[in-house]
C-alpha cells in the first residue's frame, strides 16, 4: 500500500506540472510552435542510455550513482540510466519529453539545458546546506531521470505563478468586450496560480509524509524557477513562435510523418 501511495502521489505531482506547462505556453498553440530541439536532445540522450543498457550488461554498474563507487561522472551519467523496469523507463522518458518541450518553448533552449543541469547538480549541494549529507542505499535511487525532470517541471510552475499563464485567449475575449476580457483573464490567472502553487505544496507534503525525494527536488526547482523568471523575464520570448511562425512546426512535422506512414502502409 505504501508503494502504491508513493507512486500515485508522484504521478499526481507530475500531472500538476504537465497541466502547468500547458497553461504556461497555451494548449491551443502547441501545433504552431517550433520543434523543441533541446527537449528532443534530452529525450534522445535518455533513449540512448536505455539502448546502452540493453547492449551492455555493465552499463548500470559503470554509470549509476551508487555512493559506494568512485567516479565524478556518475552524478551526470546516472540521470540517463533507468532502473525502474520497462514501465518506469517509459514513464521517465515520456515525462522528460513533455516537460523538456514545455521548458524549451518557454525558457528557450540554453536556459532549459542550464536548468536541467541544475536539476542534476544542485539538489545534493542544497541537501548538504540543510545538513542532509547521508546517501540513500536504496538501489532504486542510483539511476533515473525523474529527479531532474521534476526539478525542471517545477521551474515552469514557478513561472506560471508569477506570469499567470499564456495569452492564447486574449483575441477571443477581446471580441466580447473589454469587461468580459478582463473578467475572463482574471479568472484564468487565479486558476493558473492555484495550479502552480499546488506543485510546492504537494511536493512538501510528499517529502514530510513519505520522504519522497521527487517532492523535495520539486521545491528546489520551484525556487530556482522563480529566480530565473526574475532574472531573465525581459529577454524571454515564449510567444515568438506565434508572432513569427517557424518554417517547421509541430503540426507540420506530425502531418508529414502521418502522410509517410500512410504511404508506407
Amino acid at each position: 500500500m505504501d508503494i502504491l501511495l508513493f507512486n500515485v502521489t508522484t504521478a499526481a505531482l507530475m500531472v500538476l506540472m504537465f497541466n502547468g506547462g500547458l497553461a504556461l505556453v497555451g494548449r491551443s498553440t502547441l501545433g504552431r510552435r517550433r520543434i523543441p530541439w533541446a527537449g528532443v536532445g534530452l529525450t534522445g540522450l535518455a533513449l540512448a542510455g536505455v539502448a546502452l543498457q540493453l547492449c551492455w550488461s555493465g552499463a548500470m554498474g559503470a554509470l549509476d550513482a551508487d555512493p559506494s563507487k568512485s567516479g565524478w561522472w556518475r552524478v551526470v551519467t546516472s540521470v540517463f540510466m533507468q532502473n525502474g523496469g520497462l514501465g518506469g523507463a517509459a514513464w521517465n522518458i515520456a515525462t522528460l519529453a513533455a516537460v523538456a518541450a514545455f521548458a524549451d518553448w518557454f525558457w528557450g533552449a540554453p536556459l532549459t539545458l542550464g536548468l536541467f543541469a541544475a536539476g542534476i547538480l544542485l539538489p545534493e549541494q542544497i541537501d548538504r546546506l540543510w545538513g542532509q549529507t547521508s546517501h540513500s542505499t536504496d538501489p532504486r535511487n542510483f539511476a533515473g531521470s525523474s529527479g531532474a525532470t521534476y526539478f525542471l517541471g517545477a521551474t515552469l510552475a514557478a513561472a506560471l505563478l508569477l506570469r499567470g499563464g499564456a495569452d492564447e485567449n486574449a483575441g477571443e475575449a477581446a471580441g466580447k468586450g473589454s469587461d468580459d476580457e478582463g473578467t475572463s483573464r482574471s479568472r484564468a490567472v487565479r486558476k493558473n496560480r492555484l495550479l502552480a502553487l499546488g506543485v510546492p505544496v504537494l511536493g512538501l507534503a510528499m517529502w514530510f509524509a513519505q520522504e519522497n525525494g521527487h517532492g523535495l527536488v520539486s521545491c528546489y526547482g520551484f525556487a530556482l524557477g522563480a529566480l530565473a523568471w526574475a532574472a531573465f523575464r525581459t529577454v524571454l520570448h515564449p510567444d515568438r513562435d506565434l508572432r513569427q511562425p517557424p518554417r517547421t512546426t509541430v503540426a507540420s512535422l506530425t502531418g508529414l510523418i502521418g502522410r509517410r506512414t500512410r504511404s508506407a502502409g
